[in-house]
């Protein structure tokens, strides 16, 4: 199968994005967590390292990532894989902001910009994924 490279690299970047805040949040999570710890309604120790910990799991749940953005179209199971998780953050998410009773306005804001993240994100990965969707050949056409 020919290769379309430009669509190919549009899908790469599309990932690259979503790849690189990821890991970004999760980096300042981990760096300094007792900044993010309030939007948690947490503090002390325990709210650092809880926090810490979240990074430290964005970490690994974006190992699919890095794998789909070194080749979106042969390694297109690890981008199959990082749309699920991204869309079952943006469901959880949705679902953990409906449940939160009334006066945690911080855990609801902090849901809110997970939602509008990981939406994001998700919108990406799939305008990445249908860039490299395996297209049929042309047939070949018969002469009459």
């Amino acid at each position: 199968m020919k290769r379309n490279y430009s669509t190919s690299n549009l899908a790469r970047v599309l990932i690259a994005i979503v790849f690189f805040f990821n890991v970004q949040c999760a980096l300042v999570f981990i760096i300094n967590p007792s900044a993010y710890a309030p939007a948690f309604e947490l503090q002390g120790v325990a709210g650092a390292a809880l926090v810490r910990a979240m990074g430290i799991l964005f970490l690994m749940w974006n190992v699919p990532y890095a794998v789909a953005l070194l080749d979106p179209q042969k390694n297109r199971i690890s981008l199959i894989e990082a749309l699920i998780m991204q869309a079952i953050g943006l469901i959880g998410e949705t679902l953990l902001l409906l449940t939160l009773p009334e006066g945690h306005q911080p855990l609801r804001a902090t849901a809110l910009r997970f939602i509008l993240f990981d939406g994001s994100g998700l919108l990406l990965l799939l305008i990445a994924f249908f860039l490299t969707r395996r297209r049929p050949s042309p047939r070949p056409r018969s002469i009459r």
